[in-house]
């Protein structure tokens, strides 16, 4: 229990950021790179807010409208400049690391003795891990409940068209460009407040914590996918959820049997590697079966 509680947690917590992958990854069809920058930028944000005595709720809701900044300025460059995505995300990626220090004035801020959303909510236990583990489930429940319903409303509808045939969406009257932009507004707000959540998790926010974050969101969506199926536009949502708690897990039993920390990125690389090419493996893998 001292091993899955606090996994699932935090599991919970990154899979606010995987759901923000999954929209621009599989909704918008866009490698977004502004991740690595917009989550560390909700932590900084809230972090920031919280040592100066804010509100713990009213630091998460900045945090987010700063995320949705950073989509959009990453969406203009794309539709208005028609600068490729993946280098408009890495632009505003490399811009928020300075921003992310202004805003915290140092690289690392500490927040052991602020009041956070998890002190708030310190009745739910006296065990930290299992108040985590409340407030990371209530936030993800609404926060999915929110997008499917956002999603099937007309405005959604065009932004989930606009990945799958933009031809089509454009030839009936509607401007990808705005629903470019709101697609990635959404993404980048969602990653920002999963980013305020961790930091406030971990006690600390870092102005490195985003490295390797797109990663980590690929994982969760593609070992999701693969374990869990995308039949619904909801069964797409609760997937990428559970594969966040599943790639939490694998990652702990990992280190539970002795690989060292430095190596977790190689392993994670890998893992997704792997699960990208699943779906290739399993045709051939059929392929030869059928040939026998």
């Amino acid at each position: 229990m001292d091993l899955i509680i606090p996994t699932i947690s935090q599991g919970l917590l990154w899979s606010i950021l995987a759901i923000g992958v999954y929209l621009t990854f599989r909704v918008l069809d866009i490698a977004d790179l502004t991740v690595e920058g917009s989550f560390p930028l909700g932590a900084a944000v809230a972090a920031s807010m919280l040592v100066k005595g804010s509100d713990p709720f009213t630091a998460i809701v900045l945090a987010a409208i700063a995320g949705m900044l950073a989509g959009v300025v990453t969406g203009l460059l794309t539709t208005k400049l028609k600068i490729p995505a993946l280098l408009a995300g890495i632009l505003t990626m490399i811009a928020l690391y300075s921003v992310n220090l202004r805003i915290m004035g140092k690289a690392n801020l500490s927040l052991l003795q602020a009041d956070t959303i998890f002190s708030r909510f310190s009745w739910i236990s006296e065990e930290k891990q299992f108040v985590v583990l409340g407030v990371g489930f209530a936030v993800v429940l609404l926060i999915s409940l929110l997008n499917y319903w956002f999603f099937g409303t007309e405005i959604g509808a065009a932004i989930r068209a606009t990945g799958f045939n933009p031809h089509m969406i454009r030839a009936n009257g509607v401007n990808t460009d705005v629903t470019v932009i709101l697609g990635l507004l959404l993404s980048n707000g969602l990653v920002a407040v999963s980013g305020a959540l961790v930091g406030q998790s971990n006690g600390f926010a870092d102005v490195g914590m985003g490295v390797g974050t797109i990663v980590i969101g690929l994982a969760s969506v593609i070992i999701g996918e693969v374990l869990f199926g995308t039949r619904s536009f909801w069964n797409c949502l609760l997937s990428v959820i559970l594969g966040s708690i599943v790639y939490r897990i694998v990652i702990a039993v990992v280190l539970e049997l002795g690989m060292p920390p430095n190596d977790l990125k190689l392993f994670t690389a890998i893992l997704v590697a792997l699960a990208l090419a699943m779906p290739l493996i399993q045709s051939k893998m059929k392929s030869r079966k059928a040939v026998r």
